[in-house]
């Protein structure tokens, strides 16, 4: 399908998104940069924090878990959790079902960093995307959504 005079080529729709993304990614790491934190494990943070809101009580995840919900190998996620453990901000218990296995949770430092960190990207992408008008980030959200997981 051609395109119209002044939209951007199909090919041209990949390049622009990604430029876009690199961008907001760029900003993000320098957002984070200040919190110590990498966005593998801000990430992991965040997955344990939500794990924490729709299982209220829980004693955390186990790491292949973590892993799953992170789309990243196991040993990965191990590394992740290995170095916010180091920062204090992360603990392992012991999984009171399985005792082979280990669960992760945030420590209550865990839970404060990672509340202050979403604050601020919620301020980092309310500043980003208020370049556009209320309608163009409706209808962006719209596409987005409508391009998730093939």
């Amino acid at each position: 399908m051609p395109s119209s005079p002044g939209s951007p080529a199909q090919g041209d729709l990949s390049d622009l998104f990604h430029r876009a993304f690199r961008a907001l990614r760029h900003s993000w790491v320098q957002q984070l940069a200040p919190f110590e934190l990498t966005p593998h494990q801000f990430r992991a943070m965040q997955a344990l924090a939500k794990s924490s809101l729709e299982a209220p009580g829980t004693d955390g995840l186990r790491l292949k878990d973590v892993a799953e919900r992170l789309h990243i190998a196991p040993r990965s996620a191990t590394e992740v959790i290995d170095q916010l453990e180091v920062k204090e901000l992360v603990m392992r218990t012991a999984d009171p079902i399985d005792r082979r296995a280990t669960l992760v949770k945030l420590t209550p430092a865990g839970q404060g960093l990672a509340d202050r960190v979403r604050a601020a990207r919620r301020g980092h992408t309310d500043q980003y995307f208020g370049r556009l008008n209320a309608s163009d980030r409706a209808e962006l959200a719209r596409i987005l959504a409508q391009l998730g997981p093939l």
